[in-house]
Formats: C-alpha cells, sequence, structure tokens
C-alpha cells in the first residue's frame, strides 16, 4: 500500500509541478539556459520535433515514438518492479508469520521485527524500494514532456487524429484511465492481496485521478499517457503472466 500512497503523492506532487511552472510560457529552443532546460525540455523538444520531421510534420505521431523509446528504456527497471513485487507476494505468509510473532508495539520488537523482515528480503531477494523507483524516473519525464509540449510552438499548434496537441480533449482522458484500469487489473489478476479492500479501492482510484488530471492537461500531454499505458498493458502481459505461470508450476512440483 505505501507504494499506491506513493504514487498519489506523487501525481498530486506532478500537479503542483506544472501548475506552478514560472517558465511555461517562455519558448524553449537551443539557447535556452539552465540545467532543467538544457538538460530535459530542449532534449525532449528536439526528439519530438526530430520524429515530426521523419513523419511529415505529425506531431502527434511524433509523440507515441517517443513514447514507446521512453518505456522501452524503463523495460529493466518495470521487469525489476514485477519482479519484486512478484516477490512480496510469495513472501506475504512469512511476513504475516513475522508480524503475528512481533505483535506487540514497543520499539525494541518493532525494531526486531523490521530487522527479520528485512533479513527476509534479502534471503529472498526482494527490495521492497524496487516498485518505487519507475515512478521516481518518470516523474521528470513526464513534466520534461510538459513542458516540450507547452513550449514548443510547432507541437503546440499541432494536431492528431480529432484532437488539437496543445488543448484539452474530452476523449483521451476517458482512454488513458481505462487504459490504467486495465493494467492495473492485470497487476493485480492472480495476487494474493487482490481482495484485499484498500487494493480494490485503488483500483479505481488510480484510474480516476489519471482521467481527472487529463481533463485539464493539453492533449498531447494525455496521449503520452494513453500511449504509455497501452505499452504497460502489452508488457505486463508478456513479462508477468510468464512468471506467475513459472511460480504456479515450481509450486505445484513442491
Amino acid at each position: 500500500m505505501r507504494k499506491k500512497y506513493l504514487v498519489i503523492i506523487s501525481m498530486i506532487g506532478l500537479v503542483l509541478l506544472l501548475s506552478g511552472c514560472t517558465e511555461i510560457n517562455v519558448p524553449i529552443d537551443s539557447e535556452s539556459t539552465g540545467f532543467w532546460n538544457k538538460y530535459f525540455v530542449y532534449p525532449m523538444s528536439w526528439l519530438i520535433t526530430y520524429f515530426a520531421n521523419l513523419f511529415n510534420s505529425s506531431y502527434g505521431l511524433a509523440i507515441v515514438v517517443v513514447t514507446i523509446i521512453i518505456r522501452l528504456i524503463l523495460v529493466p527497471l518495470n521487469v525489476k518492479q514485477i519482479k519484486s513485487s512478484q516477490g512480496m507476494q510469495e513472501i506475504q505468509p512469512e511476513i504475516k508469520k513475522l508480524q503475528a510473532k512481533y505483535s506487540s508495539k514497543d520499539a525494541a520488537t518493532q525494531e526486531k521485527l523490521q530487522k527479520e523482515t528485512m533479513a527476509m528480503f534479502q534471503e529472498h531477494g526482494v527490495n521492497p524500494l524496487a516498485g518505487c523507483l519507475p515512478i521516481f524516473v518518470q516523474m521528470p519525464v513526464l513534466i520534461a514532456m510538459y513542458h516540450a509540449i507547452m513550449r514548443t510552438e510547432a507541437i503546440k499548434s499541432g494536431s492528431f487524429l480529432w484532437f488539437e496537441l496543445g488543448s484539452t480533449d474530452p476523449i483521451l482522458p476517458l482512454l488513458a484511465g481505462g487504459a490504467t484500469f486495465v493494467q492495473q487489473k492485470l497487476m493485480m489478476s492472480g495476487s494474493p492481496s487482490a481482495d484485499n479492500p484498500q487494493m480494490k479501492m485503488m483500483l479505481y482510484l488510480m484510474p480516476i485521478m489519471i482521467t481527472v488530471f487529463a481533463f485539464f492537461f493539453p492533449s498531447a500531454l494525455a496521449l503520452y499517457w494513453v500511449v504509455g499505458n497501452i505499452f504497460m498493458v502489452i508488457q505486463t502481459i508478456f513479462i508477468r503472466k510468464p512468471m506467475m505461470k513459472k511460480a504456479q508450476a515450481g509450486g505445484d512440483k513442491k
């Protein structure tokens, strides 16, 4: 659950960062100064423009390609996240035994619980923080994408399919929320925590948050969310499902 709360806090922080950016109306180019502009915003703007030039000035298609590239780069982190999540699920019975053994709330008992829990993580090669890393990596990428869209006139004034990239759209947020729901549903399928009321609440809360946020951001950013979540759905099917079958086969042998 801590990871889920971290996602919520990160999303709220993202909204505050995007809404409070002072340079959002300042055009970005190769002459822009500052670490953020030089190493994040301008490279993102350049990359989108580069692919748009390859696709007959289709900035929407360029964002699709750039999103896929970013997701491909993040695949190793996401695989690590999925493996860590799978490992955490497998040792949940042992963790519950430890919690029952050290149920007292005094400081000494809780310290023992923490030490033995960490020892169990190390024994099974599980890193509880592995699931948080993709979240932190994606935050600056998402903010850079937003800046690149809003500070590059060609992107902001472009169109793709039925929507204007620099304006809001009533359909894309629903697609983004729907893709988020499917991806989370796939991640939770077969998980022992799937019936947990808190997890069920997060299953619906995260798509709702994504949908609401997407209604207030330019369509180009919502497009990034839609493509990214569809990619995650495909990735989950091809990576997590084989892991679950392997784990079930191992359990049957025992």
